[in-house]
């Protein structure tokens, strides 16, 4: 999707629609919008009174112009009370926006944002709207074989209309890298376990290396052996599919800080020998969405080249059941020399990034996030919209959080306690890989997580099971994956170095 930051009389612009965002405290027409009405004699506010046109968010008024100016269209889109009004309110609305404009058939579009909301700057709802009209007009179609439904048009370039445009330029520039790495994230995840298995996700990650000019570094089962990766090795073992250890560095000539992003890599989860009911075992193609992130991250940072170290670590697997499937009651020695005993063999996600985070707390960096689609027990706290935050450093938690809440990619903290701790304590080993219960499943997982990462590093585990796939879709995350936090992660890093504000 093309999208351009414009300067444009409305009377000339050459679109099929001009589009004005509004509130619904907007009883009478704003001033520029009173102009054109006053070119239609009258048109939008009689259209207006007629069809009780309230505003609410995402609600449309669709006015013809006849002819009288060169916009074939005026639309106003509700963006619901002032006071609720934030970033990710545009995010959506433009979302809608888009998908109005495709159902009506228009292939170009201007949205006129010379709004007045003391909260935000002409450079975030310009942001905002390049994020909601990329996401929101993403589709997974590759596999059809007929052509889409041909009342709707395939593309829609989006004109923003500002009167300076020196500032929202560049916002809309990092937008657009942000959100077109989420939907190749979205891709990625999307694709089921016969397109991209073990092998063809390292040669996806050796591919983006060669573009962007990152290190990159694929273990084989060999070396992950040689390196003690006992706890990984074991999920992998059931596979015909072998693993692979991915470590991508994006390395700039000023560094001015080091962070390791780390992503849960399991191209598929049967559960292996604890196998999952067919309920359960379906979507297990988007089990690696933390490892998709990473990559998806990657695509971002490559683009915009900000001076910040960061490590992407992904321990790819297949949890598989077979003769070689690890098995309930093994004992397992991860990297790290901390020993396993396997209570459960669907809990292989926490065993793979048990021995990626003791890899990444040997390269020493300032902080280490890893990503996961972790337990069932974090959707049923949070729901499928909310991820689960947790680790060992509240500051950074925080900064996570606070992030989170501007990209609208909503979070929330679950607690560690020692009373959980005593849960996953097993008897003829160093820790379990489940708690004794199946209360707080999810902070026990983390719990778990905790065992491997180095305590004078500070480490964040984001729990993405809910909201990294949907099979309906909400907001501008249409049906499939949604490529969350892949824009979160990605702005913290930004924000540490001062790219963005």
């Amino acid at each position: 999707m093309k999208v351009e930051v414009v300067s444009k009389k409305y009377e000339t612009a050459n679109v099929d629609a001009l589009v004005f965002p509004v509130s619904k405290e907007e009883k009478n027409l704003r001033e520029n919008i009173k102009k054109i009405d006053d070119v239609l004699e009258g048109g939008i506010s009689k259209l207006k009174k007629t069809l009780k046109f309230e505003a609410e968010e995402g609600k449309f008024l669709i006015a013809p112009t006849y002819g009288k100016i060169k916009a074939d269209f005026v639309i106003l889109v509700g963006l619901g009370e002032t006071k609720k009004i934030d970033k990710d309110t545009f995010r959506r609305v433009a979302a809608y926006t888009v998908r109005e404009a495709k159902k009506q058939k228009f292939s170009k579009i201007l949205i006129d944002i010379n709004l007045n909301f003391e909260k935000l700057s002409p450079e975030d709802v310009a942001a905002s709207i390049t994020e909601g009209s990329i996401l929101g007009n993403y589709s997974f179609d590759k596999y059809f074989t007929k052509k889409k439904d041909s009342s709707e048009v395939e593309k829609v370039e989006i004109n923003i209309n500002v009167k300076d445009k020196t500032a929202v330029k560049e916002a809309v520039r990092v937008a657009t890298v942000l959100a077109e790495a989420q939907n190749f994230t979205r891709d990625l995840v999307n694709e089921p376990a016969n397109v991209i298995n073990t092998v063809q996700f390292a040669k996806i990650a050796e591919d983006l290396a060669k573009q962007y000019g990152f290190e990159i570094k694929v273990y084989d089962e060999k070396e992950i052996e040689e390196m003690g990766m006992g706890a990984y090795l074991a999920v992998a073992k059931g596979s015909e599919n072998p693993p692979r250890f991915i470590h991508l560095t994006y390395r700039p000539k000023h560094s001015k800080g080091e962070y390791a992003v780390v992503g849960k890599g399991l191209m598929f989860d049967s559960g292996g020998l604890n196998i999952k009911t067919g309920d359960f075992m379906r979507w297990m193609k988007t089990d690696k969405s933390g490892a998709c992130a990473v990559l998806g991250i990657f695509k971002a940072i490559g683009e915009l080249k900000p001076d910040i170290t960061v490590h992407g670590i992904v321990a790819a697997a297949e949890n598989m059941p077979s003769g070689k499937a690890y098995r309930p009651d093994d004992i397992l020695r991860a990297k790290n020399g901390k020993t396993i005993e396997v209570g459960n063999t669907d809990a292989e996600g926490r065993l793979t990034l048990a021995d990626a985070l003791s890899y990444a707390s040997e390269l020493k960096p300032d902080a280490i996030i890893d990503m996961a689609t972790l337990t069932g027990a974090c959707v049923i706290a949070l729901g499928e919209f909310t991820a689960g935050v947790m680790g060992n450093n509240q500051k950074l938690i925080n900064e996570v959080l606070s992030v989170s809440q501007d990209t609208g990619e909503w979070m929330w903290q679950l607690p560690f306690n020692d009373k959980l701790r005593e849960q996953i304590k097993a008897p003829h080993a160093d820790v379990y890989n489940v708690g004794t219960t199946r209360y707080g499943g999810a902070i026990t997982a983390g719990l778990f997580l905790e065992h491997f990462v180095d305590p004078k590093i500070p480490w964040v585990h984001i729990d993405i099971a809910g909201p990294s796939h949907h099979t309906s879709g909400w907001y501008y995350h249409p049906k499939g994956a949604t490529g969350i936090p892949v824009r979160t992660i990605t702005t913290l890093l930004l924000k540490k170095v001062n790219y963005i504000k």
